[in-house]
């Protein structure tokens, strides 16, 4: 393990993500994940209670040429598992062990924002709702995900 240093190919990472500096180290050696990079998720705000992103529609669609389903799921997992993640703290992990969404609107072109904000955070499980929207704010799809909080062995 390397403390107090972040990979250059992870701060260039996180800093495109827009990962808050002062995260940057607990993340260096992780990275936000490729399918984050892969999305397009850019981070607006970061906390156990309250996250925000960003995701472009371009690039995440169906063949119908509207946001895919699953895109909606893994904005909606990213949040809540971030949100977990920072309330678990130091030496602990989130693991994500339920996640469900209802689709009520499709969109084909734009940004997609998704607000996180936590239902329940326990010591063992915590619990977000997962809301994402169009850029005239009207609701997309909503979703839930539960984590479960465990120390990391080691």
């Amino acid at each position: 393990m390397m403390d107090n240093f972040t990979p250059a190919p992870f701060a260039a990472e996180l800093a495109a993500a827009g990962v808050p500096e002062h995260m940057h180290e607990w993340l260096g050696q992780y990275g936000v994940g490729a399918l984050v990079v892969k999305m397009g998720i850019r981070f607006l705000e970061m906390s156990p209670e309250r996250t925000v992103a960003t995701m472009p529609v371009e690039g995440n669609t169906q063949v119908a040429g509207i946001l895919h389903g699953g895109a909606h799921v893994v904005l909606a997992e990213t949040l809540g598992s971030f949100a977990a993640g920072l309330h678990a703290g130091p030496r602990r992990q989130a693991l994500g062990i339920e996640v469900g969404a209802t689709h009520h609107r499709s969109v084909a072109a734009g940004t997609v924002t998704g607000t996180c904000k936590a239902i329940h955070l326990g010591r063992t499980l915590t619990t977000h709702e997962i809301v994402m929207t169009d850029e005239q704010g009207r609701r997309l799809s909503t979703a839930r995900i539960t984590n479960l909080i465990r120390d990391i062995a080691g």
